[in-house]
């Protein structure tokens, strides 16, 4: 039951695996480096979570990720260092259409400085942390978990500097206990449906919903590849499992779906979800590439070009050590199309509200 560290903290994913690491009794207390621009929403979400949770202790200090010893002064470091036992390498910057350089400084270079900041805890028992599948890049064919290959090239700088970024991870496993675990694409929750941004398949729900006025709704392109897409409860009953599970150590695991859906399916289901009809007939790919490269119809549609990228993607990830470890604590991975209606549901409640929309540039 020793401290908890993490990064990424009031995101998402990270508020939620706190909730579930108190929920589960796994650990009672918590601290979370937060950038000063952020530390308003920290402590909204602080108290929320210490109202649902009171006998936890969530410590709130002011850090970057960018900076050696994370920003912290001596004190802060002297008195945090030997106390933690789990740090939860989370914070990143996940925008498909983020330039090169801020991707770099924040993936990369963050993560490197997360890294040294491992190495002066006397008392480490885990470093978990948090990669994407899409390290691949335009690798196709079967992706397995234990490679970690340069690829030709890569569909983004968030995959390029996610690669870079975990390069640096991989190389100290030979020095502390490591867990690397690569989610698919993050969507909400599969029973409430809860999320907190439309991104990644949402955009197509975006881009449907625009255009239900429409007599019909086209396919988008023709493909026979198939969209990894993981709910968060999959991805964190999987990581508080893992974090004190001794096969875990030294691995890399892809959380990602074991059975995918194929696109076609899933834009279908989408779309008769959505609509109430199924799409009929079909918008080249190249015409829809052309059309997303107006900044106005982006806007309109609500959609990033390069969510286009991953539609005729060949890939399949290769889920063995993930699925082995897991098997183990009972988690298996609900079914994306079974359990679409409760993401609709919630997309429908609160797609008029801004908050959850991502800015398209």
């Amino acid at each position: 039951m020793g401290v908890h560290f993490f990064t990424g903290f009031p995101g998402f994913i990270t508020r939620q695996l706190i909730r579930e690491l108190f929920r589960k009794h796994k650990t009672q207390e918590v601290i979370v480096a937060v950038l000063p621009g952020e530390l308003l929403k920290a402590n909204a979400e602080r108290q929320r979570i210490l109202k649902e949770f009171p006998a936890g202790v969530l410590h709130i200090i002011e850090g970057d990720i960018t900076l050696p010893n994370l920003g912290f002064d001596d004190q802060v470091l002297q008195e945090i260092t030997p106390q933690i036992e789990v740090i939860w390498h989370l914070a990143a910057i996940y925008d498909l259409a983020v330039p090169r350089d801020i991707a770099w400084k924040v993936n990369v270079h963050g993560t490197a400085m997360v890294n040294d900041f491992v190495r002066t805890l006397p008392n480490i028992k885990r470093y978990m942390y948090f990669s994407t599948a899409y390290v691949a890049g335009t690798r196709e064919g079967v992706l397995r978990e234990e490679e970690l290959i340069r690829p030709s090239a890569f569909k983004n700088y968030y995959e390029e500097t996610k690669y870079e970024a975990e390069l640096r991870v991989e190389d100290l496993k030979a020095k502390v206990p490591v867990t690397i675990i690569r989610p698919g694409i993050v969507r909400g929750h599969s029973e409430t449906g809860e999320t907190i941004k439309f991104d990644g398949p949402y955009f197509f729900l975006n881009m449907v919903d625009r255009l239900k006025c429409l007599p019909f709704i086209p396919y988008v392109g023709q493909s026979k590849s198939t969209i990894n897409v993981v709910p968060i409860d999959y991805v964190m009953d999987a990581v508080t499992f893992l974090f004190d599970e001794p096969s875990a150590v030294g691995r890399t695991l892809h959380l990602t779906d074991p059975n995918p859906h194929p696109v076609q399916e899933v834009y279908r289901t989408m779309v008769k979800l959505l609509t109430n009809h199924y799409p009929k007939g079909r918008l080249p790919l190249t015409l829809a590439k052309k059309s997303l490269q107006v900044p106005f119809v982006r806007k309109k549609l609500r959609v990033e070009q390069e969510t286009l990228d991953y539609l005729t993607w060949n890939a399949e990830f290769d889920t063995t050590e993930a699925v082995g470890i897991l098997q183990k604590g009972g988690i298996t991975c609900p079914d994306f199309i079974q359990t679409m209606p409760k993401m609709i549901e919630f997309y429908n409640a609160h797609k008029e509200d801004e908050s959850f929309q991502i800015q398209i540039k």
